[in-house]
C-alpha cells in the first residue's frame, strides 16, 4: 500500500528531534530514521494492527519504543495520523482526523 502523512506528522517528527536532540543530536537522527522506517513497514502490512475504535474511526496504532503511530487505511493507502509520545492523553489528538 501507499504510505501517505498528514500535516500534522511532520511537526510531530520535528518535535520528537528537537527533544532527543536535547541530550543527542545523533540519537535524535537515528530514531527519526528509525520511526520513517517503521511506517514504512505498517504500510506493507497494516492490516497486521487491531482497530482502535476508541480512538477514532478506522484508528489503528503502532509502537516504536515509547512512541505510538497513529494511523488508518483509506482505499489504498495508508495514512500515518500523528506520532506521538505513549504517555500522551490520544482521544482528544485523534478525534481531530483529517479526511
Amino acid at each position: 500500500m501507499r504510505l501517505r502523512l498528514s500535516k500534522y506528522v511532520p511537526g510531530d517528527l520535528e518535535e520528537i528531534a528537537d527533544y532527543i536532540a536535547q541530550d543527542s543530536p545523533r540519537n535524535a537522527v537515528r530514531f527519526i530514521r528509525i520511526l520513517r522506517r517503521r511506517m514504512q513497514e505498517i504500510a506493507k502490512q497494516p492490516l497486521l494492527f487491531q482497530l482502535r475504535p476508541e480512538l477514532g474511526q478506522d484508528a489503528r496504532l503502532a509502537t516504536q519504543g515509547n512512541y505510538i503511530i497513529l494511523f488508518r487505511i483509506l482505499n489504498n493507502t495508508v495514512r500515518v495520523e500523528r506520532v506521538l509520545h505513549g504517555s500522551r492523553d490520544l482521544f482528544p489528538i485523534s478525534t481531530k482526523f483529517d479526511n
